[in-house]
Formats: C-alpha cells, sequence, structure tokens
C-alpha cells in the first residue's frame, strides 16, 4: 500500500513564473540576450567577407609589386624555368619579404618560372590564368596545388607592351580564418559585457517595477482591476479622477448621474464637460475645504477633494439633497412644534376667557371675541393668496406667518406684492424664499417691534425677491462671506452642518442665471434682494399682461442704504 503523501510537500513544478517581477526579468533578459546574439551574427558575417576582400587586395598588391620588376620581365623573356633560376630567385625573395603563401611567374602559355615547390617549376599552373594572360587583374578565392587560398593574377608586359606573361600571388587561406577566429574572442567578450550590463540594467529596472506592484502576479493585478472596477461602480458615492492637466481620467456610474454626464467624458478637460462655476472650480482644487458644497443642476453636492502624487485628484460627491431637504423640513417641524406647543397654551388661554365670558353671560362680548380671533387668521390667509397666485409658495408663506408669529414676530408682504401663478420652478423659489425667511426670522426674533416683510415683484418674465428683517443686520465687510457654505452665527444641528442656507441660495439663483445680494436698511436690519430672469413662464395667448408694480411700491419697504 502506498505511503499517504507528506502534508505540504509535493513535486517541485518548473513553470512560467506568476509574478510581474519575474516575468518582466525573464522577458528582457531573452530580449538582450536574443539582440545580443543576433547583433554578433551581424557583426562576423561581414568581417568574413572584410577578411577575404583584404587578403585578395594584399595579394594582388603583391602581385602588382612583382609584375613592375624589370629584371623579372627580363629574365622571364631570356631564360629557361629552373629552380634555382633568377626568376625562382627573385620571386622567392619576395615571398619571404610578404610572407604570401606563394609568387608563381608563368609565361603567356601558363608554364611557371617560379613555385615554392621546386618540383612544380616548368610545369603548367593548375588554374586557368586566361583573364590575366588576356591584359587583366584578377582577384579570387581559389583551390590550387596548395590548398584554398586568396589570389591575386596580373598580367605581365614586355618592352612594347604586349602580354608576355602572369604573376599569381596567393594568401594562405588558413591564415585569413586564424585571423577571423582570432577576433572571436574580444568580440564575445564586448558581447558578453554588453549583454551582463544589460542584465544589471533589465534586474534594476525589474526591482523597481517589483516595488511598485508590491509583488504581485498578473491575475492578482487583473483580480485587482476587476474589483476597482466593481468597487467604484457600485458604490452610491461619486468619484471623479483627475489627471496632472485637469483632464477627466474617469467618473463611476455614480458620479455620472450626479454629474449629469456621461462615459464621453473621460479624457476631456474639467472645464470642457462642467463649464464654468462653483462645481467646476470644487473639483480643479480652486476652492479648499473639506465637505465643499456644490450645486449641479438640481441637485446639491458635497465634495472632498484628495491629491495624487501624479498632481492629479480624486473627488468624492456625495448627494446632499434629500438630506438638505430632510434638514430643512426637520428644523421646520421642529419650529411648528414649538408654534403648536406655543399654540396649544394661547388655545387654552382663549378658551379660559372665552368661559369666563359666557360664565358671566356676556354673550355679545363672546362672539365678538371669537369672529376676532378667526377673522385675523382668515384674512391674513385671503391677503396671501390674493397676492401671491402660486399655491405652494403661497402655502409656504401663510405657515411661516404663523410659525413667526408664534416667536414673536410679525411676518407681512410689502405693498406692491403680486406673483401670478405662472413660475417655472416652484420649489426651487419655495427653497429661496423659505431660506431666506427663516434666516429672517432668526436674526428679527427677540428684537424691538420684531418684523419681516417679503416682496415679490415681476418685471417681465424676471421675478424680483425681497426679504427685510428688523434684525442687528450684516456687517458691511461680510456682505460677501455671508454667502459661502460653512459661515453661521447659529450652532451646528443634529442633523447636518450650518451655513447652507444662503449658500443654496446662492447656488440656485445663479443657475437661474440670476444674483443674490444683501445690504442694510434705514432703522437696522438687512435686506436680501434675489434676481431670478426667466422665472415666470410666457401668459397664455389672449391673457392680460401682468400688471407692474406701481414704481412708488417696491417689492420692499425701507431705502436700502
Amino acid at each position: 500500500m502506498n505511503a499517504p503523501p507528506t502534508p505540504g510537500r509535493g513535486p517541485r513544478r518548473f513553470g512560467w513564473p506568476q509574478r510581474v517581477f519575474s516575468q518582466v526579468l525573464l522577458m528582457q533578459l531573452a530580449i538582450i540576450t536574443g539582440v545580443t546574439i543576433l547583433v554578433t551574427g551581424l557583426f562576423l558575417a561581414p568581417l568574413s567577407d572584410q577578411l577575404d576582400d583584404q587578403a585578395m587586395r594584399r595579394a594582388l598588391a603583391i602581385a602588382q609589386s612583382t609584375a613592375a620588376d624589370p629584371d623579372i620581365v627580363e629574365h622571364l623573356s631570356s631564360t629557361d624555368p629552373s629552380d634555382g633560376g633568377p626568376v625562382q630567385s627573385a620571386a622567392e625573395r619576395v615571398r619571404r619579404a610578404t610572407g604570401a603563401e606563394y609568387v608563381v611567374v608563368m609565361n603567356q602559355r601558363g608554364v611557371r618560372w617560379s613555385h615554392p615547390d621546386t618540383h612544380r617549376i616548368g610545369a603548367v599552373v593548375s588554374t586557368d590564368p586566361g583573364e590575366a594572360l588576356r591584359g587583366r587583374e584578377v582577384m579570387e578565392i581559389d583551390s590550387g596545388t596548395l590548398g584554398r587560398s586568396a589570389r591575386g593574377k596580373v598580367p605581365l608586359f614586355g618592352p612594347s607592351g604586349e602580354v608576355i606573361g602572369a604573376v599569381s600571388v596567393g594568401i594562405a587561406y588558413d591564415s585569413v580564418r586564424a585571423r577571423l577566429l582570432a577576433a572571436i574572442p574580444g568580440l564575445l567578450a564586448y558581447a558578453g559585457g554588453a549583454l551582463a550590463v544589460g542584465a544589471l540594467a533589465a534586474y534594476l529596472i525589474s526591482r523597481r517595477l517589483q516595488r511598485q506592484t508590491h509583488d504581485l502576479a498578473f491575475s492578482d493585478i487583473s483580480a485587482l482591476l476587476t474589483e476597482r472596477e466593481a468597487m467604484l461602480h457600485g458604490i452610491r458615492e461619486g468619484v471623479v479622477a483627475l489627471d496632472g492637466a485637469g483632464r477627466v481620467r474617469l467618473l463611476n456610474d455614480e458620479a455620472q448621474r450626479l454629474l449629469g454626464l456621461g462615459p464621453e467624458a473621460a479624457g476631456r478637460p474639467l472645464e470642457e464637460v462642467l463649464g464654468d462655476g462653483r462645481t467646476t472650480d470644487v473639483l480643479a482644487g480652486r476652492v479648499v475645504g473639506d465637505d465643499l458644497l456644490a450645486v449641479r443642476g438640481s441637485r446639491v453636492l458635497l465634495a472632498n477633494r484628495m491629491p495624487t502624487d501624479d498632481g492629479g485628484a480624486v473627488v468624492t460627491l456625495r448627494d446632499r439633497t434629500e438630506l438638505e431637504h430632510l434638514g430643512r423640513e426637520l428644523d421646520s417641524t421642529t419650529g411648528l412644534i414649538d408654534a403648536l406647543r406655543a399654540q396649544d397654551h394661547e388655545h387654552a388661554n382663549r378658551l379660559h376667557t372665552l368661559l369666563g365670558l359666557l360664565e358671566l353671560e356676556m354673550h355679545e362680548d363672546a362672539m365678538e371675541f371669537v369672529t376676532e380671533v378667526v377673522g385675523v387668521h382668515r384674512a391674513t390667509a385671503e391677503q396671501v393668496t390674493e397676492k401671491v397666485q402660486d399655491p405652494l409658495l403661497a402655502a409656504l408663506l401663510v405657515g411661516k406667518t404663523t410659525v413667526a408669529a408664534e416667536r414673536g414676530v410679525s411676518l407681512r408682504l410689502a405693498p406692491g406684492t403680486l406673483l401670478p401663478d405662472r413660475v417655472v420652478d416652484p420649489r426651487g423659489l419655495v427653497t429661496v424664499v423659505g431660506n431666506l425667511v427663516d434666516n429672517a426670522t432668526d436674526a428679527a426674533a427677540g428684537s424691538d417691534g420684531a418684523r419681516i416683510e417679503v416682496g415679490l415683484r415681476t418685471e417681465g418674465r424676471t421675478v424680483i425677491l425681497g426679504v427685510r428683517d428688523s434684525g442687528p443686520g450684516v456687517p458691511q465687510d461680510q456682505h460677501a462671506s455671508i454667502f459661502t457654505e460653512g459661515w453661521s452665527t447659529k450652532d451646528v444641528p443634529a442633523h447636518g452642518k450650518r451655513g447652507l442656507g444662503l449658500a443654496l441660495v446662492r447656488r440656485l439663483a445663479e443657475r437661474q442665471g440670476g444674483s443674490v445680494t444683501v445690504s442694510g436698511a434705514d432703522g437696522g436690519g438687512a435686506v436680501f434682494t434675489v434676481v431670478l430672469p426667466e422665472a415666470l413662464a410666457e401668459p397664455p395667448a389672449g391673457s392680460p399682461e401682468d400688471r407692474p408694480p406701481h414704481p412708488t411700491h417696491p417689492a420692499t419697504t425701507g431705502e436700502q442704504r
């Protein structure tokens, strides 16, 4: 029976490494080795041809020098071939002086007058001398009686210029091959040095890559990229990645939804895809801070920006629209609860008063008291709905009037107020009016003669809103900073952060191409003026045009300073 395998031990498997560092190193070494071998081969191939050419030219030069000797020309014509003849002596002297393998002098019939092997003198040469005997010089690699050699052949000219013979000089091919073989070790040494330097550079580059990739395998990187894509596009928070040039590098699905962009925004400059405005400044880093407020379309966004090492940044976006609405509703509900609590006491007092009048049998006084109490509330509602014809805004003002009254603040409409029921964005206007009235109520509460005056008038399709309070007012040096997010004189509530109301008012106004300003008023307090161009729809065909307010009745009472 076979023994069970030992845990943790098994056959060692050799294969392609998994780590990025190891794979890149092996690929670089393979490339460097291949390039080195290729370059060495490409260098050796022409080197062999160059050595052959040098040997042939050397042989030709020796032959030319020998043929130029007048004694050899004279002795070739005047003597017979012999091993001790003057031609043989002169040829051997040249051979020994130049290191040639042979120097052969022949007549016009190819008979040798000289040869290193004296037994071959007087015999016909073994290779065809026809080209040289016809007056042309020849260079070639050929085999003869002494083996393979690099040869040069030149014609011998007589005194009258006719060809009387030829000179053939050979350089042993073994010496040429020896020179080639002698050059190979040096060439391989240089190639080995280049290979070593390349391998060291490849190792250093791979080590740097190992540190940058945290020694991950390619499969790990692929898994991380897959997880990254799933995480980025699965979270319910917008993520915008920017490169060092301010171009959009990445937009996840939530960021596309919040910013109203598509996948085509990737790779384009931020200003090109978003346009100028607060949102672009926040994402580009021109506005710094944490939880920066930005308005994009109808959404209120909170942005946080984190710079990256390459000069870019990653911006996270959170949709605060619903939370802001809930916070406002919570504030309104809290105020309404306080108002109802106060009304409960007031209602009890009124019931006690009515009960006392009835017990005293003062029936007429009781009737007048009930009529007066009911009539005040009815008159207020009728006045608001008559001048503010949009139902949402009218309901808001009626409710705010009751809440303000319970806090000891009188809220009334300014003379000349008239808003037709043609508001393009009633909810946006309700947000603007609600924020300004809430702030005015907080500012006016507790002051002498606490009051708020709301004015609404139109100029064509433009709505001009004015809210004046009797509070302490806004210092002149804070008229600009009051509209920045985070600016507030009140404690931070449990549900969020302060300083968003006026900032949101400004964003909503600017989104419609309008503006909001603050100034002081005679007698103290502050006047907020909001201009909303094209806030009204065109009137139906055939209907009377809205009458502009009388010039002596501005949207808010009290001169601005």
